[in-house]
């Protein structure tokens, strides 16, 4: 499990989404998942989740009973309800008898077996733990928000609903309505039951109580109910009486910088707690987030205290939601609450203060980096608008968390620490926006004035490269900010001048380089630690290294088909200098490359060299690669995250798994090593956590196959079902109640149930200050259902919905001439007088009404009065017919484009007002259109009046490429500029989408052939790569067609198509030499039938039955009658020609992972250059390469394969005669030749030594005993079973009786001094790397603390071998070895090393001490191995042998 953790935030608007047990166990419910945290201690500790629900946990609650404390229960909005044991972290029962989400649980404090819980739809449920059963009840048709179970009474529970109303129930009468509390006018958030049974009177006055009647409250049995409401008051209610004895109105607490609004309801959550032991103490939230303690005995300002008044930042900053206490066994009561701020508090009941606060996660985590400058300083970006910042580092509190959120305001994508600058971090968002904050000071953050169009993945610090680099030492930057977007753009910005404009580095690019074709968008960079050169993937797979400033193409890496996401250079301390230029990659797909660019960097190229084939090949994964980190402890330790939801560990070099970490339920985003814990690495993904986890105490070394996946997408799954299945029983009909029977609700009941809810929600607001007595009201409540339940039934009256009248235009003078009888008989004296005298001006004031019976201007007055009536009621649309009733069109028109409210009938009217009027309409209508969506109909406007450029445009920026391309084509010349654009645009999109094919004819039309075949070779599929080819050689671009040729080729040669390869490659003259080389790769094929599947394809000359015995004439002979290439070939023809195009065609590095096919190309490629050579009479050239051929069957694993090459190549056993039908004697005076055909002589007898034994021998039972450390190529021999060659059948061993023939070959030549001593130098420097990483890790581990004893179990492989080692030298015993003491050792080694020729090392021979064995083994039966030799060999065992394993096998020889 991970050792710290940052949990998801709890769920928000959710009275009860978190409890507290007695043992001191928190449970939070965040998105669907419930994190188990330990609050007992000084300090808290996420120590497990309870993983199962498929949508939001709800709701969660302990049970509270002795012996019962690890059993709870939880709700959610899936509708189930889940029983758990925390202990097991396991699932108990699942309840699924609500319909509708669930909105509440509470496990009883009375019955250890009842928990009740009720849903959206108004139905509650108890569940019985103990035997598994539910009865349902239906008490009122309403939406709950919450319930509780008195602790005092078994059967009643609270019930609060969204309308205000609060109800009683008895459970054990099927759910009867004891109560009904009505009083609050908004939503019951929370209701919490008095720890004390019964009804003492604790407040001091009497106008606290509500209408007492002159009884106390203590006079009647039953228990006090606290609820918190939405309208700002907590009450306090009788639940003997069914009444309110004490409202608490909430106090408005001035923050500093800030103000808190009375009238604004929807940032309240008013949540109320009772804690155990306090009746006369009520815990309560409040506006700002603060919480207060009311003490229910005292009035006025002394009723409150406010908690965290100690010191400042105490408290919460957003509103709170939960609240829970416990009493621990040191008799501390805390108390915990959680916040809209994303903050867990811990309080202390008896000084009211803060004790901890826990930091949780409201989003992915998407990036997290240490800082390089200040130790253990860990940023965080989240998906929540807001980065952290965690000193890690501090003893006093564990999660010493800063926030920043100004500024931000979208998700923080990525992330990146100032190399040098300490403090200063730089940040980018999912909208495009980059920044940098200095994490040490309160200043918002500074903005770049250069956004990205799509969300920001990667930011680096690297040098300037031009224009910024150009200008005067002191006033250029020592370091840019580079960032990378998903619109494929990395801008370099000046972190000195954000408000400056930032620079697109593809311009330096193609300048530099004479690019002139399209570049790949770009989706990663990352600066090499010394900032001499930069690796840029881009989104076809290729990798890109450029050497600054100028960035020059140093190489490219072609080995990924898929985007890359990330990409790390190792670092360049500590280290050997062979490790500084390994760069490791990862892509879509679910392998990492590591790639070896030392050659490249440290001598550039004069051209760009194209890398095919990594340094190591990282297998595991099964999903994409999102991100990965070295460790800056180890060489060549690598950490990488992905897809699968697993973080692996890899030891690089070995290409070996070192652990797998399976914490998180989602997919991984960021992965980080602590910088001072070499066992100790951050990770952070979609479960909105980040977790600490150490290598050490992982039980998985690799990651699961894809269960993972399976497991998350049937989540995935879940939520859409869940929400289709919702809407579908809301859309049920049936209208007859349910039954409160006790039996479950059916689906028809629940939607009568919320098809009811709506009227009655009003209706019950509405009567919640009438005074009408509680017998009458619920007498009247009653018919008011049934009537509503038959109305619902009857379809509403047509002839009633026609007689509704319409809106007036004239509503203040209609209602004039609605006044008393008086004021109309004044209203016509009043206009006569105006008609024949001057007196009032109609129209206006108190004789608006008299503007329809005086002249043209009062008329316009009195349309003024009426515009403010309608503008204040929001009736728009009447003032609008009002202006065109009084001629002003244009303002008429004016006014409903300010409030978007056109339409085609007043642009029809728009010409009236004039051209210009009308173009401008059409105009804001077209941008109204946009708005609604109606992107055609816009476009369609927009032409009416000419404008086809935006037209255009506007289709273009909605995606509407088609139809933008149609319009262009039909209205504007073809030679048109906007024509190519678009083509070039629409085919950007269909490349991201994965449609290649459409995305390629995009380009053709646009005259882009170069990237149409581009795009049709990234599917990277045989078809897909003939036909890229195909187009590329079409369109005239040679080298491109050459290199898809090449690649579709390869891929056929792989599959053992081999017809259909040469076919690709036929078509174009210039690839002679690479259809010489797969001839030659097919002949070899055919030849050593290593492969147990047929191919697909191949031609005539390679059938079994044309086979001379030498393969290099057959090799030769097939060239001359099907290629035409002889020894007098001339020109393009001529050996020489071709062998120097061959040079160009890398060969990797051997490994064991490389397939057999692969290594039989790579070894064919060896031959072909040979027999090239040949043809020149290049006889040293020659031999270097046949020993290239056999070495790589060898190196790979291959044994028996490799013996078959060997039997192949010299059919005599003599190396100086490699052709029969061609006679020539090989004379080697050359060094390196002279070296290589000794190596392969050597190789040759190796072969045949064990082949002599095997044939030979008439009892086997088990190969030469050797170490793992002393493995050469006789470790492919004891696996040769396993490679399909020849090996000795189980059960038989070394002979022990019989004879042997003869040796028919020279064994001397396997016994070199000089490789002999080069070898047993070789494993001396492996023995002490073993022994000084041994020592560094049983180092860093004892500074961790105790080791658990499955980690020392796991180092006693390590610990013996050391041990054995030692025991052939006692005063190792007596002096152990120090890390100075190795180094001596390791450092005379390599001298020893450095002093052999270099021709020992470049081409060395088979294992001289186990051809010493096997020779030994040999001569105790045979009289074959004459003494000399017996002798030479025993004397090398004593000078070389000294491995433990070596020297057991070597006993029955040596004195």
């Amino acid at each position: 499990m991970h050792e710290r953790s940052l949990p998801a935030s709890p769920n928000w608007y959710c009275s009860r989404c978190s409890d507290v047990n007695s043992s001191g166990l928190l449970g939070v419910g965040a998105k669907n998942i419930i994190y188990l945290i330990d609050v007992s201690a000084s300090s808290c500790r996420v120590v497990g989740e309870l993983v199962g629900h498929k949508d939001f946990v709800s709701s969660f609650s302990f049970c509270q009973h002795a012996g019962q404390g690890h059993v709870c229960v939880s709700s959610s909005n899936d509708g189930s309800v889940r029983f758990w044991d925390s202990d097991n972290k396991v699932l108990l029962r699942e309840h699924a008898a609500h319909q509708s989400p669930v909105a509440a649980v509470h496990w009883s404090p009375l019955d250890k077996n009842l928990a009740v819980s009720g849903d959206e739809k108004g139905v509650v449920v108890c569940h019985w733990h103990n035997t598994g059963d539910t009865a349902s009840f239906f008490p009122e048709p309403r939406t709950i928000f919450c319930l509780s179970c008195s602790p005092h009474t078994w059967s009643s529970v609270a019930v609060g609903y969204k309308d205000g109303m609060i109800v009683l129930i008895d459970v054990s009468k099927k759910g009867e309505v004891t109560h009904r509390l009505r009083g609050h006018e908004d939503e019951i958030h929370s209701l919490a039951w008095s720890p004390q049974a019964g009804e003492d009177a604790f407040y001091s006055r009497q106008e606290d109580s509500e209408a007492n009647g002159g009884v106390s409250a203590g006079d009647a049995a039953g228990c006090y109910l606290a609820s918190g409401s939405k309208d700002q008051t907590v009450r306090i209610w009788s639940s003997a009486k069914g009444k309110a004895v004490m409202t608490l109105k909430l106090p408005y607490l001035k923050k500093r910088g800030s103000t808190v609004d009375p009238g604004v309801k929807e940032r309240l959550w008013l949540h109320v707690h009772w804690p155990k032991g306090r009746p006369t103490q009520l815990v309560s939230s409040c506006f700002g987030g603060e919480l207060v303690m009311w003490d229910l005995t005292r009035t006025g300002k002394q009723r409150w205290t406010l908690f965290g008044t100690s010191s400042e930042g105490q408290n919460h900053s957003r509103i709170v939601f939960s609240v829970s206490s416990v009493r621990l066994q040191d008799d501390r009561e805390l108390l915990i609450s959680t916040s809209m701020d994303r903050e867990i508090k811990c309080w202390d009941l008896a000084s009211l203060d803060c004790c901890w606060t826990l930091p949780t996660l409201g989003g992915f985590v998407y990036a997290l980096t240490f800082s390089p400058v200040g130790a253990g300083c860990l940023a965080l970006g989240v998906g929540d608008n807001m980065i952290r910042v965690w000193n890690t580092l501090t003893t006093q509190n564990q999660y010493d968390t800063r926030s920043f959120w100004q500024g931000i305001k979208s998700k923080v994508t990525a992330l990146a620490w100032h190399p040098q600058k300490e403090g200063s971090l730089s940040f980018g968002t999912d909208d495009g926006k980059v920044g940098i904050y200095d994490v040490f000071s309160n200043r918002p953050p500074q903005i770049s004035s250069s956004y990205h169009r799509k969300t920001v993945y990667t930011l680096a610090w690297g040098p300037p490269v031009p224009p910024m680099s150009f200008g005067a030492a002191g006033g250029k930057p020592a370091y840019s900010l580079y960032s990378c977007a998903g619109e494929g753009v990395i801008l370099q910005h000046d972190p000195s001048r954000l408000s400056g404009d930032a620079a697109d580095i593809d311009r330096l690019i193609r300048d530099t380089n004479s690019i002139k074709h399209k570049l790949s968008p770009h989706t990663d960079l990352r600066w090499k630690p010394d900032g001499k050169v930069v690796a840029i993937g881009n989104e076809d797979g290729c990798i890109d290294v450029y050497e600054a400033p100028a960035l020059k193409l140093l190489c490219s890496i072609q080995q990924h088909h898929k985007m890359i996401n990330t990409l790390r250079w190792h670092h360049g301390h500590g280290s050997s200098p062979e490790l500084h230029c390994l760069l490791a990659s990862g892509s879509s797909n679910a392998t990492v490359y590591v790639h070896d660019l030392r050659p490249a960097i440290e001598n550039p190229p004069e051209s760009p060299v194209v890398m095919t084939e990594p340094f190591r090949r990282l297998c595991g994964h099964t999903s994409k690669i999102t991100s990965m980190a070295w460790s800056p402890h180890h060489e060549a330790r690598l950490v990488t995250v992905s897809y699968d939801a697993t973080a692996q560990v890899w030891d690089v070099l070995p290409e070996a798994a070192v652990c797998n970490y399976r914490g998180h339920s989602g997919y991984l985003l960021c992965v980080d090593w602590s910088p001072v814990d070499p066992d100790a690495i951050w990770t952070g993904g979609k479960d909105f956590t980040l977790q600490e986890w150490r290598v050490s105490k992982q039980e998985f070394k690799k990651p699961p196959k894809g269960k993972k996946m399976v497991d998350l997408k049937e989540k995935m799954k879940a939520n859409p079902k869940q929400k289709r299945k919702n809407k579908k029983a809301s859309a049920a009909g049936g209208a007859t109640p349910p039954e409160t029977n006790g039996e479950h609700v059916t689906g028809g009941e629940k939607a009568a149930g919320q098809e009811l809810s709506g009227e009655e929600e009003e209706d019950e607001v509405g009567s919640t200050n009438s005074p009408v007595p509680p017998s009458v009201s619920a007498a009247f409540e009653t018919q008011r259902k049934s009537f509503t339940a038959v109305k619902s039934k009857d379809k509403p009256d047509l002839a009633l919905l026609k007689k509704k009248k319409p809106r007036s235009m004239l509503p203040i003078s209609t209602s004039m001439d609605h006044r008393p009888k008086e004021d109309l008989l004044q209203d016509c004296v009043t206009l006569a007088s105006v008609r024949h005298s001057s007196g009032c001006v109609p129209g206006q004031g108190e004789h608006v009404h008299l503007g329809l019976f005086s002249d043209r201007q009062a008329l316009y007055r009195m349309f003024e009065a009426e515009e403010e009536g309608h503008v204040e009621a929001g009736h728009f649309d009447s003032v609008v017919y009002l202006r065109l009733w009084s001629g002003d069109l244009q303002g008429a028109l004016q006014l409903a484009t300010e409030r978007g409210e056109l339409n085609d009938h007043l642009l029809s009217l728009a010409p009236m007002a004039g051209f210009e009027v009308w173009s401008r309409t059409a105009e804001a209508f077209a941008r109204q259109l946009c708005l609604q969506e109606q992107y055609l109909k816009a476009a369609s406007h927009l032409l009416s009046i000419n404008r086809l450029y935006p037209a255009v445009d506007l289709l273009r920026s909605h995606k509407l490429y088609r139809e933008a391309i149609a319009l262009v084509k039909a209205r504007l010349p073809t030679d048109d500029p906007l024509l190519k654009e678009l083509y070039t645009c629409w085919a950007g999109v269909l490349e991201r989408d994965g449609h290649f094919s459409s995305a390629a004819k995009c380009y053709l039309a646009a005259g882009a052939s170069f990237d149409a075949a581009k795009v049709i070779a990234r599917k990277n599929d045989i078809s897909s790569l003939r036909t890229a080819a195909s187009l590329a050689r079409l369109s005239g671009e040679a080298s491109l067609a050459q290199s898809l040729a090449l690649r579709c080729a390869k891929d056929l040669a792989v599959a053992q198509d081999w017809t259909a390869a040469q076919d690709v490659l036929s078509s174009q003259d210039s690839l002679l030499v690479h259809r010489l080389h797969l001839c030659a790769a097919e002949l070899l094929a055919a030849e050593l039938l290593a492969d147990p599947q047929p191919c697909v394809s191949s031609h005539p000359w390679a059938s079994p039955g044309r086979r001379p015995r030498c393969i290099l004439d057959r090799v030769r002979d097939v060239w001359e009658e099907q290629f035409g290439v002889s020894q007098t070939s001339a020109g393009q023809r001529s050996a020489a020609a071709l062998r120097q195009e061959l040079k160009s065609v890398e060969s990797p590095t051997p490994s064991a992972n490389i397939p057999l096919r692969q290594v039989q190309l790579y070894s064919s490629l060896h031959l072909t250059r040979a027999v090239l050579s040949w043809l020149l009479g290049d006889d040293g050239q020659l031999m270097k390469e046949l020993w290239q051929a056999a070495a790589w069957l060898r190196d790979t694993g291959h044994f028996c394969v490799s013996a078959e090459l060997c039997r192949l190549l010299f059919p005599d056993g003599d190396v100086s005669v490699c052709s029969r039908k061609h006679p020539k004697t090989l004379d080697h005076t050359e060094g390196e030749a002279k070296a290589a055909a000794d190596g392969l002589q050597a190789l040759v007898h190796y072969h045949r030594l064990y082949q002599h034994w095997w044939t030979h021998s008439a009892q086997i039972r088990s190969p030469v005993p050797l170490s793992p450390a002393d493995g050469g190529p006789g470790d492919g021999a004891q696996d040769g079973a396993l490679n399909g060659g020849v090996s000795a059948p189980e059960g038989s061993a070394c002979p022990a009786t019989g004879s042997f023939g003869d040796l028919d070959f020279d064994a001397s030549v396997l016994l070199s001094e000089h490789h002999a001593a080069c070898q047993a130098t070789q494993r001396s420097v492996r023995e002490i790397q073993e022994r000084l990483a041994a020592m560094v890790l049983q180092h860093s581990r004892a500074q961790g603390g105790q080791l658990h004893p499955g980690e020392e179990e796991a180092d006693g492989p390590v610990v013996q071998t050391s041990t054995a080692s030692e025991s052939s030298d006692s005063q190792r015993l007596e002096e152990p070895e120090t890390l100075l003491s190795l180094s001596t050792k390791m450092s005379q080694q390599q001298k020893l090393l450095a002093d052999l020729p270099d021709t020992v090392k470049m081409f060395p021979h088979p294992d001289v001490v186990e051809c010493c064995l096997v020779l030994l083994h040999l001569s105790k039966s045979s009289p074959a191995v004459s003494e000399s030799l017996r002798q030479r060999a025993k004397d090398l065992l004593r000078e070389h042998g000294t491995g433990p394993a070596v020297l057991k096998a070597s006993r029955q020889f040596l004195p």
